[in-house]
């Protein structure tokens, strides 16, 4: 059934194993980020099966409490709600958190459940998402201060998270900054922090530079072992499969028309005045996918000579004029995906997974 969602374990395998490799040689454990994929149960069993992978993690509890693995520790990525803490001590191990408000709700928490939850402490270098700003030094410590004063809280590691929100690509002189403070902290309370979390994806450039900073020991990665593309310049990693993930969708009209919508434009379905080219009489496709299932901005055709001219709610319509191939009606378009329309068309419960 169409759309779908061609998944193949051969190059996922292939790509966890590229990516952990490059990981492991800067001498850093893993976190593979589960997020993207929704925790696909097969992927999870890969994941699973590599002994590379030091952790799970997701930003969705949910996600996490899919993952009945107990092989390998489970990570929370997006910061605990005050009012959800009792599931995040029960579903992951250890969570990244900047508010002591929050980690005091999360040690009552643990100690209800008579375990010990570790953290990660937040640092913003920059970026502007979570985590205690870097130029205020007093606060981080005061906070770490707090944390070590609770019973049922482990500060396990400091982390920092980059590209995301601000765009801020990492680099050797701001994850120094998190490195830096990583050492001022242990020797300032005399204790051993397990985790220095350098960020994702898009710290994997300082890797093959050898310009990961002393004391970062620890990687975040999901975009580039699904897509096989690093994200600070995005660019594709050698030997790793950009095609292991690919999106079908079946043609449910074929016509001539216009390229040019006829009448007063007002706004379309997601309230946005669209701009059109004139390309005159072309031969439109419309697919049996749309906005709801994936990010059609985000999406390759296979075929390079269609053009994907946009989308409402459930269709997708192209410019198939151009293409050396004669499409009929019922005919498949398939795509590679970028990041985007990856976590939507994992999430659409109407865009059906195959495995191959």
């Amino acid at each position: 059934m169409y759309p779908r969602l061609k998944i193949d374990l051969n190059k996922i395998k292939n790509n966890l194993d590229k990516i952990t490799s490059i990981v492991n040689k800067a001498d850093c454990s893993i976190m593979i980020v589960t997020k993207v994929a929704c925790a696909d149960k097969e992927i999870v069993k890969i994941v699973e099966q590599n002994d590379s992978v030091d952790f799970f993690a997701d930003s969705r509890i949910e996600n996490l409490a899919s993952i009945t693995s107990t092989a390998k520790q489970k990570v929370l990525l997006r910061l605990p709600m005050l009012s959800d803490v009792e599931r995040v001590v029960k579903y992951s191990d250890i969570s990244l958190n900047s508010e002591i408000e929050t980690i005091k709700a999360l040690d009552k928490a643990a100690l209800a459940e008579g375990l010990k939850h570790k953290i990660i402490l937040m640092i913003d270098l920059g970026d502007l998402r979570e985590g205690l700003y870097y130029t205020d030094e007093e606060k981080i410590y005061d906070t770490v201060r707090e944390i070590l004063e609770l019973q049922n809280i482990e500060l396990y590691g400091i982390g920092v998270n980059l590209t995301c929100y601000g765009a801020i690509i990492p680099q050797n002189e701001n994850l120094s900054i998190l490195a830096d403070f990583a050492r001022k902290i242990e020797e300032k309370f005399n204790i051993k922090l397990q985790i220095v979390s350098g960020g994702n994806s898009s710290s994997l450039h300082l890797i093959e530079k050898n310009q990961l900073p002393k004391g970062i020991n620890n990687l975040r990665v999901g975009e580039a072992f699904y897509l096989a593309n690093e994200t600070a310049y995005c660019d594709k990693i050698e030997g790793m499969y950009d095609d292991a993930l690919i999106l079908e969708a079946e043609i449910i009209e074929l016509k001539e028309k216009p390229s040019l919508p006829v009448g007063e434009a007002g706004v379309d379905a997601f309230g946005q005045k669209p701009v059109y080219e004139d390309r005159g009489i072309i031969k439109r496709a419309i697919l049996s996918i749309g906005r709801q299932d994936t990010d059609t901005d985000s999406l390759i055709a296979s075929d390079s000579k269609i053009d994907v001219l946009g989308a409402s709610s459930d269709h997708m319509i192209l410019d198939v004029t151009n293409s050396d191939t004669d499409y009929k009606l019922g005919d498949i378009i398939s795509f590679k995906l970028g990041y985007s329309a990856t976590l939507k068309a994992f999430t659409s419960k109407y865009v059906n997974k195959e495995y191959v």
